[in-house]
């Protein structure tokens, strides 16, 4: 996501409102919130589904339907998003 600059602080306030009901949400294993340290305009976010069907109802839900406005209309550019497979993860040994 890249923001604008001048709503880099309303979007970080919003999400620390947020991010337990997202975090805990039925099927979401865990999420994290990382901003680009060249560009403090972009940020991402990465999370770990149980399935493409808790992934979607999330998609689908209240909370996102309330949250999805809120915070696009603070976007500088289109946001983009992506559903992937781990080829590796060199992280697991942290679990």
């Amino acid at each position: 996501m890249h923001f604008t600059p001048e709503h880099i602080r309303d979007f970080l306030s919003y999400f620390d409102t947020i991010n337990q009901a997202v975090n805990t949400f039925p099927g979401c294993q865990g999420m994290r919130l990382m901003q680009d340290k060249k560009n403090p305009c972009i940020f991402f976010t990465y999370s770990i589904w149980v399935s493409e069907e808790a992934l979607e109802s999330y998609r689908t839900s209240e909370i996102f339907q309330e949250i999805w406005p809120k915070i696009k209309c603070w976007f500088e550019q289109k946001a983009d998003a992506w559903t992937v497979n781990t080829y590796f993860d060199g992280f697991e040994n942290l679990r």
